[in-house]
């Protein structure tokens, strides 16, 4: 079994989320600020150079680890412990019944065997965990469980970055279970509402569809922010790490908006309005009551207004920390502009608070 506090355990505080992306990695330390609400003590981003990270896979762990040693300092926090995520790809899940009353030495043993049926790795290559989530259905003498595994060398190669930077990783999550996470404190969940949540990250956006606070959909598309930094890069002569700054920060000729940024948003558009569509033809559903938008690519001007127009269907760019208080050090009028990028990163650090 996997011995970190896991991807589903309770974890001890004080401890920050940890968001290794393909684009960057993202800190948060949340902390209790009484009467049942939450402060948002401290917050950072640093970028990663391009090839650090593919496809979830960790590609130099030297550069990762620089990149945490970097955001680590620039947040402030002294959060030694870490709650780190795993791409939702490199993880198999699977609900699986069993004889209710079995002790957890019990419980352990059977859960292996099912295991083996499930994954298409030896067991001694994998780490391995699982979650009791109640009573089955239609069955009070069995009870359902989660099963998570991921490949061992995945899981170690976080642990490393984490350790090279001089942190500790104490919880292993599931990055799409930590935006839903997120996602369900600001969102709330009303009986029967079907929520979808667009994560338009660098080189893929995630889509999860969701229901009274389960995943009934998932999928992801290879379309995300890097498209629109290559245009950049094309049009004016740029380098790619040049282009992604100067399109941070605004700064790019009158042309751009017109020319690169327009078509950019008609693409991504077209692409949330396709998987929409296929959600319908692959599910039973035939509705969709809310959208949400996070990553880095949510707040681009005009693409909220244009996907509400073309899908019809009531969007908002997601605000994890809404709600919230703010500690000192935290910059209200750059959150605003930057937070929905963190959706990832506060799931995790909520796992503070079990």
């Amino acid at each position: 079994m996997i011995n970190l506090s896991s991807l589903f355990g309770k974890s001890s505080p004080p401890l920050a989320g940890l968001d290794i992306s393909t684009s960057g990695v993202r800190l948060v330390e949340l902390a209790d600020a009484g009467r049942g609400e939450l402060r948002l003590e401290r917050y950072a981003a640093e970028p990663l150079p391009r090839g650090a990270v593919v496809d979830g896979n960790i590609e130099n762990i030297d550069q990762v680890s620089e990149a945490v040693r970097r955001v680590w300092k620039k947040s402030g926090t002294r959060a030694r412990l870490v709650a780190l995520g795993m791409p939702p790809a490199s993880v198999i899940t699977k609900k699986i019944i069993l004889p209710a009353g079995m002790s957890e030495d019990q419980l352990e043993v059977q859960v292996e065997s099912e295991a083996s049926q499930y994954i298409p790795f030896a067991l001694d290559e994998v780490s391995l965990d699982f979650d009791v989530i109640g009573q089955a259905p239609n069955s009070a003498e069995d009870m359902e469980v989660m099963l998570a595994a991921a490949r061992r060398e995945k899981v170690e190669d976080r642990v490393a970055i984490a350790e090279a930077a001089g942190l500790t990783a104490t919880v292993m999550d599931i990055e799409s279970y930590a935006a839903r996470a997120a996602l369900d404190r600001v969102a709330g969940a009303r009986p029967e509402q079907i929520i979808a949540l667009f994560q338009i990250g660098a080189q893929a956006t995630h889509v999860s569809v969701l229901q009274n606070g389960e995943t009934i959909y998932e999928r992801e598309q290879p379309f995300g922010g890097n498209a629109l930094t290559q245009d950049i890069v094309r049009a004016y002569g740029l380098s790619f790490e040049e282009a992604e700054s100067r399109k941070k920060a605004g700064d790019l000729p009158e042309n751009y908006r017109a020319d690169i940024l327009n078509p950019f948003l008609e693409s991504a558009a077209l692409e949330i309005t396709r998987a929409i569509q296929f959600f319908f033809t692959s599910t039973p559903y035939t509705r969709i009551d809310q959208l949400y938008l996070a990553g880095g690519c949510a707040c681009l001007p005009g693409l909220l207004e244009l996907i509400g127009s073309r899908t019809r269907i009531p969007s908002s760019i997601v605000a994890p920390f809404e709600g919230m208080s703010y500690g000192p050090l935290v910059r209200e009028q750059q959150l605003r502009q930057e937070g929905a990028a963190y959706l990832v990163a506060c799931g995790l650090a909520l796992r503070r608070f079990g």
